[in-house]
């Protein structure tokens, strides 16, 4: 299905007209949950015509509970004190795809409205865009993962206890042309299906590790960029498991192995004159002053933010020295060893690239965590540090730019702090915090094989 010259300009009014001309009997609806989880159902035409005129209702349990569909036990937001009511929920028309591996049936994101908007992550993100746009910026922004690919199954990884796992490749090579070439049905089935669902990929290529590749998606503005980030990481997964593989975006799968980044790459635009705003060839690095001053805030905000971008207790297993992933909230030009890698070039290439972040990002929250933090520096005028220059994992650097070392004590830093609670909403930063406190006391009800192994005998 030729997605635009069915549904045109995507109105609400084309998108009705195209699926009556079509006769489309089924359209398929999900929106994303707190930890980036695409939950959804297919609803019979009718239905979702109705749903464009007047919204529909989703249950609120998708904001009661975590990833492994278990209730939070200190949300307020919904519980059994609530009795989980349908909360509402409507359809972004402008994100129609068609889902080519079902027969082009068509695909919608959606939404949360009313009181459940305080907490959508989407529209967490589009508070946060407003705000820039309040300030007369326009925001793009890119996303790019490392994930790794194995020749296992739901069931296979289960069987085994996520323990002696087969890649599809095995050692180190990366950029490899002979990793692409063998597997190169996987390569282009990935890039064609992101090319249907209007996912464009700049760049695919072998990373250093067994079985990992890393996509780095074209740019656009920031909210359709989290769109399409959010899922490429939903659909990958779907198109590995359909010919019997797995992929992960989990931060750190293997001690053995570097962590899988999925690192962010944001500029910004004047609304009024469409220039770039970061660079100015007048001044040091190309740097403009709201340059400066974006990545002052989020340098400043990235210790009280920080449970918004690594946000599961497997995060922090991959921020350690000497593992391509940051240690503190330091910022250098072209380093990639700092939290915040500056990268100088034309007006159109200026960018700061937010390199804390993971493969296991909710895209909307940590897109609306690293544009809201540099906005309020902007907002601030916060001056960065000193410029980092050589490997920042051998300097020492002040206290002010340590790093939260736990997933509960990052969401107690962001619940106390008040810039993240005027940035992104005291509803949301409530609901988010003990989301992530209850995801650590989950872990720590479990004993590890590391534990096992070191206090069995010998203690």
């Amino acid at each position: 299905m030729d997605v635009a010259k069915v549904f045109g300009r995507k109105t609400a009014a084309d998108i009705k007209k195209g699926l009556r001309q079509h006769k489309v009997e089924y359209v398929k609806v999900g929106a994303f949950d707190i930890d980036g989880i695409l939950r959804g159902k297919y609803m019979a035409v009718d239905k979702f015509i109705s749903a464009l005129d007047s919204g529909f209702g989703f249950c609120d349990v998708v904001f009661g509970w975590d990833s492994n569909d278990q209730l939070y036990d200190s949300a307020t937001f919904t519980g059994w004190h609530t009795a989980y009511p349908d909360a509402a929920a409507r359809v972004v028309t402008e994100s129609v795809r068609a889902l080519p591996f079902e027969n082009n049936v068509p695909f919608f994101i959606a939404e949360f409205a009313g009181k459940a908007e305080t907490v959508c992550p989407r529209n967490l993100l589009k508070r946060v865009l407003k705000r820039a746009d309040d300030m007369g910026y326009g925001v793009t922004a890119a996303c790019e993962f490392e994930f790794f690919v194995f020749e296992e199954t739901p069931h296979s990884v289960r069987e085994k206890g996520y323990r002696g796992l087969k890649p599809i490749t095995p050692g180190y090579f990366g950029y490899s042309v002979l990793r692409n070439s063998v597997h190169a049905d996987f390569y282009h089935e990935l890039l064609n299906m992101c090319k249907d669902m209007n996912i464009p990929i700049e760049g695919l290529h072998t990373e250093t590790g067994p079985g990992v590749l890393e996509a780095a998606l074209l740019y656009a503005d920031a909210l359709e960029a989290a769109d399409r980030a959010a899922l490429f990481k939903t659909f990958t997964k779907v198109l590995a498991q359909k010919r019997g593989w797995m992929a992960t975006f989990m931060a750190k799968w293997s001690n053995d192995w570097p962590g899988q980044s999925g690192h962010i790459h944001l500029s910004l635009q004047d609304k009024k004159t469409g220039k770039p705003v970061f660079h100015d060839a007048k001044k040091k690095h190309n740097m403009s002053d709201k340059m400066r001053w974006f990545v002052g805030g989020q340098q400043a905000l990235m210790p009280e933010v920080l449970a918004m971008v690594a946000s599961t207790v497997n995060s922090y297993s991959r921020l350690v020295p000497g593992f391509w992933a940051p240690t503190s909230a330091t910022w250098g030009v072209e380093n990639r060893t700092t939290a915040l890698r500056v990268i100088p070039g034309s007006e159109k290439s200026q960018r700061v690239e937010y390199r804390i972040a993971a493969a296991d990002i909710n895209p909307y929250i940590a897109l609306a965590a690293s544009i809201g933090s540099g906005l309020w520096g902007i907002e601030n005028k916060i001056e960065p540090t000193e410029i980092v220059t050589g490997n920042a994992y051998d300097q020492t650097f002040p206290e002010k730019l340590s790093l939260p070392q736990t997933l509960s004590e990052a969401a107690g830093r962001l619940r106390k702090s008040k810039a993240a609670n005027e940035l992104f909403g005291k509803d949301f930063v409530t609901h988010y915090a003990q989301s992530r406190e209850w995801e650590e006391r989950e872990f720590r009800k479990n004993i590890t094989s590391w534990e096992l192994s070191r206090y069995f005998e010998i203690i």
